[in-house]
C-alpha cells in the first residue's frame, strides 16, 4: 500500500531530525528526485512538518525576545508557503500518474486531494512520535503517562483510519471511480500584489 511506504519515510524523517534536534540543522534528502521523484517529495514534505512543528513550540515560548519572534514568524510564514507548495508538487506527481485514467461516468471528485490526505498524514506521523515521548516520559506524573497513553492510542487509530482513505482513495482514482483535480492555493499574504500592505510598500 502506498501508505506503507509514506509512513515509513515519515517515521524516518523524524527519527532523523531529532538525532541533532534543532530547527536550524542542514537537511539532506537521501533520495534522488530523478530515480526516486515521489519518496523524494514525501521527505522533504515532512521534513518542513518537523521543523514548522518545533518553529511552533519556540515562538510559544513566554519569554521569547520580540525581535526574535518577529524573525521566526517570518520564517513559520515562509515554511507554510513551502509546506503548501510541496503538496501541489505530490499532487502533480498523481496527476501525472494517472494522466491516461478515463473516469468512469459515475466517477466522483474527493473532498480534497491525495496529497491534503498526505499533509495531514505527515502532521499526524508528529503527532504519533511526540505524544508517545509524552506517555513515556520518566520524569512525569503516573497521571500524565497515563492521559497521553489514551492519546496515543486515539492518534495510532487515526493513522489506520487515515492511511486506509487515502489507500482507498488513490485507488478509486486508479480504477476511474474518482478523479482528482489540482488547485493553486492562491495565497493572497504572500503576494505583493495581492496583500495590500505588500503593495503599499512598493
Amino acid at each position: 500500500m502506498f501508505t506503507d511506504k509514506a509512513n515509513r519515510i515519515f517515521q524516518d524523517v523524524i527519527e532523523k531530525y531529532h538525532v541533532i534536534n534543532t530547527v536550524n540543522q542542514p537537511f539532506e534528502n537521501p533520495y534522488n528526485k530523478e530515480s526516486y521523484l515521489l519518496e523524494h517529495l514525501l521527505y522533504r514534505k515532512c521534513w518542513i512538518d518537523t521543523v514548522q512543528w518545533h518553529y511552533e513550540d519556540i515562538i510559544r515560548d513566554p519569554k521569547i525576545d520580540s525581535v526574535a519572534a518577529l524573525k521566526l514568524k517570518r520564517q513559520i510564514d515562509a515554511s507554510n508557503q513551502d509546506r503548501t507548495d510541496m503538496v501541489e508538487y505530490i499532487d502533480s506527481y498523481f496527476l501525472e500518474k494517472y494522466k491516461d485514467v478515463t473516469p468512469k461516468a459515475h466517477a466522483t471528485i474527493n473532498t480534497e486531494s491525495p496529497a491534503w490526505g498526505i499533509d495531514r498524514l505527515s502532521i499526524l506521523a508528529l503527532k504519533v512520535y511526540h505524544m508517545n515521548e509524552e506517555a513515556t516520559r520518566t520524569d512525569a506524573s503516573d497521571e500524565h503517562l497515563a492521559a497521553c497513553k489514551k492519546k496515543l492510542d486515539v492518534l495510532l487509530e487515526q493513522r489506520v483510519d487515515l492511511s486506509t482513505a487515502i489507500d482507498t482513495l488513490l485507488n478509486d482514482i486508479e480504477n476511474g471511480d474518482k478523479y482528482m483535480k489540482v488547485y493553486k492555493q492562491m495565497k493572497m499574504y504572500n503576494d505583493d500584489e495581492l496583500n495590500p500592505v505588500l503593495r503599499s510598500q512598493k
